[in-house]
């Protein structure tokens, strides 16, 4: 199948693009062409640029689907559909859960819960307006495709290429070994989605042209955050030993996937619907092991949150520890 992937560079774009050539499916990548060059040599690049609506490359082309994982606000969404008009069978737009509210779901909640107000009135992307600015685009592509559009609502995504280092942070931390001062609660659940699983699912939506929304999250039992760190430690061949700290000896510091309790129930959402129509579960471990081989590869370049070293001997002091 033809395949046009708006984004096909980034994080989940990659995996798309990586699953959909290895699924034998001809792949075409519209970007503003800045990053990512030595990507995909094979593949065709149509350059433009949706921040200044320059749609000029997609004048002409038609493709069975669309995979749209660069699109946040609705002008970004709606131009791009009129450039394709009808030349582009199925319209997978790559949603977030950010379109549901963060309190007051209870665990288990699937596609039918009801989504946050839609937001058009502006285009500044942060805590407040991401969530409801995806659900204006989910609007607008389903008003435009009906049964032909798919929306794949991505929970925290994990894997090699992670820009974000979500994950990667407790992966590299655990691989120190010893006491590990956490400013959370290891008790909390977490549901991380292997992100070539999210682009599995994507694919298959294509292949076997099926449209609906979906929630691409991890397994319906979630882990907690003790289980992700030990998980981590073994990858590593080490052992750790948890120590909870009080949140504020990480004041200043942003601490990956710590949520506040009254939003833990945000990761014990059910992937059910997802999971039938294809998405595969990759076991965490495997996850664990690709971010720390990926991280090694890499060089293991510094990241700019969590504690360093002597912050977290610091805060065990504290802690009486």
């Amino acid at each position: 199948m033809r395949i046009l992937m708006l984004g096909g560079t980034g994080f989940v774009g990659r995996a798309v693009v990586e699953d959909a050539l290895a699924h034998g499916h001809e792949v075409t990548i519209f970007s503003r062409g800045r990053s990512g060059a030595a990507l995909f040599p094979q593949v065709p690049r149509l350059v433009g640029d949706r921040d200044t609506d320059d749609y000029s490359a997609l004048a002409s082309g038609d493709w069975d689907a669309v995979v749209d994982s660069s699109g946040y606000v609705p002008r970004q969404v709606n131009n791009a559909m009129d450039a394709l008009g009808d030349r582009v069978g199925r319209y997978v737009f790559v949603s977030s859960h950010a379109v549901y509210p963060r309190q007051g779901v209870a665990p288990g909640s699937t596609e039918d819960t009801p989504r946050r107000e839609p937001v058009r009135d502006t285009e500044e992307l942060f805590e407040e307006t991401y969530g409801p600015l995806k659900v204006a685009c989910e609007d607008d592509v389903q008003a435009r495709f009906g049964e032909h559009a798919s929306i794949v609502r991505l929970g925290k995504a994990a894997g090699p290429h992670d820009p974000q280092n979500g994950l990667t942070y407790y992966v590299r931390r655990a691989t120190r070994g010893g006491r590990l001062a956490l400013p959370g609660h290891p008790e909390q659940p977490i549901q991380l989605i292997d992100v070539r699983d999210s682009a599995r699912l994507m694919v298959r939506l294509i292949e076997d042209d099926r449209g609906g929304a979906y929630n691409a999250i991890g397994p319906a039992t979630p882990i907690t955050l003790a289980d992700l760190i030990h998980t981590c430690a073994r990858a590593a061949g080490t052992e750790v030993e948890i120590v909870p700290v009080p949140e504020q000896d990480a004041q200043g510091s942003f601490f990956p996937l710590i949520r506040d309790r009254e939003e833990w129930n945000v990761m014990q959402r059910d992937p059910a619907r997802a999971v039938a129509a294809g998405m595969p579960q990759t076991p965490f471990e495997t996850t664990v092991a690709d971010v720390l081989a990926w991280d090694r590869e890499r060089g293991t370049p510094a990241l700019t949150f969590g504690f360093t070293e002597e912050e977290e001997a610091k805060a065990l002091a504290e802690a009486g520890q």
